[in-house]
């Protein structure tokens, strides 16, 4: 059930929450429980920005910094857009990094205008900042981003959206401005969205996460299959909202169940933006937009068996505990 208004009031203990001008869904009772256990799911355990982070750098992409990994010729890209703490988390661009080494070019744009959310300003709580970060004004600042890769050649694009993220990129969807999507514990994301989503999709909730509680993921779910839409849904269990990129890198646990996110991701975009998958414990795709490939011929080699045995997953090489 989804509570739309001209303002949205979500009452959680004594927190209360005023956000403009979207719909939001109401908590389950899971996670008023988990709520009043761990304090608020939406910016627990935020990341320690460093813009220095990741093997790719930031420029101007569209109007907005922006940190770009991967190759710059490939004709494939996938752009992912932040959770409330930004285009500097670490966690994010190493997962942009791992994409890229897939042979996507990958975006990650600075939608906040170097002002992240930081939980420790008590003079700006979630609600003020919110305020001036709808995912509306970044739908719209997206599409010069899409405009720019167009521009340089790239002919189809992804798009994954983490947390608030996810509503700029359901917005996308709905109005076929990509290729694909992935929406991670997504924020702020109504079944009116997903009833207007036009392009393949992929949604990977948690089990405990009050902002699209397991029940209403089910429902996204439901709506997709009824509606015809390519669209693959995952609830993951024993996790909280926010788990693909704000994971604890010491715990195992933690880091399994996002390196399982990531691959997922990975799977859907090199099923929906490239078209297939290869499966030999390494990066390989048979496509000229794969380049620069020293290792080509032999890696062809290594993986005709494999296809021909009808093995058609690539795995992503994921390190995260390390």
């Amino acid at each position: 059930m989804a509570c739309k208004a001209s303002y949205v009031t979500q009452r959680i203990d004594a927190f209360r929450i005023m956000v403009t001008p979207f719909s939001l869904p109401e908590p389950s009772s899971t996670y008023l429980r988990e709520e009043r256990m761990s304090g608020p799911l939406c910016w627990s355990n935020p990341p320690t920005l460093n813009p220095s982070s990741g093997t790719g750098h930031v420029e101007k992409l569209g109007g907005l910094d922006s940190y770009v990994t991967g190759s710059p010729d490939s004709k494939l890209a996938v752009l992912l857009v932040s959770d409330i703490f930004g285009f500097e988390a670490p966690n994010l661009r190493k997962l942009a990094d791992k994409v890229a080494a897939a042979g996507f070019f990958v975006v990650v744009p600075d939608f906040l205008n170097k002002d992240p959310y930081v939980p420790e300003d008590a003079n700006r709580p979630l609600p003020v900042w919110i305020k001036d970060h709808g995912p509306d004004k970044a739908f719209e600042d997206a599409k010069p981003v899409l405009e720019a890769l167009k521009s340089k050649g790239v002919s189809a694009i992804g798009a994954v959206g983490f947390c608030w993220g996810a509503k700029v990129v359901v917005e996308l969807a709905k109005h076929a401005l990509i290729q694909a999507a992935v929406l991670c514990h997504p924020s702020f994301v109504t079944v009116d969205d997903i009833k207007k989503v036009k392009v393949p999709i992929s949604i990977l909730g948690a089990e405990i996460d009050g902002m699209s509680p397991p029940e209403l993921v089910t429902h996204f779910e439901e709506v997709l299959t009824a509606n015809g839409v390519k669209s693959h849904v995952k609830i993951f269990p024993k996790v909280s909202h926010g788990w693909t990129v704000r994971y604890n890198g010491e715990d195992k646990a933690a880091c399994k169940s996002a390196e399982e996110a990531h691959q997922d991701l990975l799977d859907w975009f090199l099923k929906h933006v490239k078209g297939v998958t290869l499966s030999a414990g390494v990066f390989l795709a048979l496509h000229e937009d794969f380049r620069p490939a020293p290792l080509f011929a032999l890696l062809s080699a290594i993986a005709s068996p494999l296809l021909k045995r009808g093995e058609t997953r690539m795995y992503m090489r994921s390190n995260l505990c390390e």
